[in-house]
């Protein structure tokens, strides 16, 4: 089902298993963006079963302008024990570079946000790379503050692994 949009020509519409490829697709580019195109080991198979199979883990959404796939976005409920109340966090936002500054990434976060609201969600929250100026102005933009005391922990390959054998 396509979610129109306040762009004339855009809409946005939740992903389905065919389009696997096309979401490994937009992750390569956003890693290529991000500069971090070698930490990519995701596959097509993984990706099924992390969307669509027995335990879904994260939704995605696509955009497409004149019917061109050009945007997507993909997230997961998280939960604020302080709230009470489950969260949205958005993993992956990412509109191709030639269509951007068109309103289209604000329409994704727009939707999404509607969608938090709707699903009584007590945050909407993602992370962005601090070198990423153009994305930091627009998030402003629409009202998003930093974090600043709060730091990223992550464990994952060999240490996640050397933890969890302590189990």
């Amino acid at each position: 089902m396509n979610i129109k949009t306040s762009i004339p020509d855009f809409v946005i519409r939740e992903a389905v298993e065919n389009d696997v490829p096309l979401i490994l697709s937009f992750i390569h580019e956003l890693a290529e963006y991000e500069k971090l195109a070698n930490e990519v080991v995701a596959t097509e198979t993984v990706l099924r079963e992390s969307l669509f199979g027995d335990r879904k883990v994260a939704e995605v959404f696509l955009g497409y302008y004149q019917g061109e796939a050009v945007a997507f976005a993909l997230f997961f409920h998280n939960f604020s024990t302080f709230l009470g109340q489950p969260g949205i966090y958005l993993e992956d936002l990412y509109v191709k570079p030639q269509m951007r500054g068109k309103g289209l990434g604000k329409s994704m976060l727009a939707y999404i946000a509607h969608l938090a609201r709707e699903r009584k969600c007590g945050r909407f929250e993602w992370w962005v790379l601090d070198w990423n100026k153009s994305a930091l102005k627009f998030y402003r933009s629409v009202g998003a503050i930093p974090m600043d005391e709060w730091t990223v922990q992550r464990l994952t390959g060999e240490a996640l692994n050397q933890l969890a054998d302590e189990f």
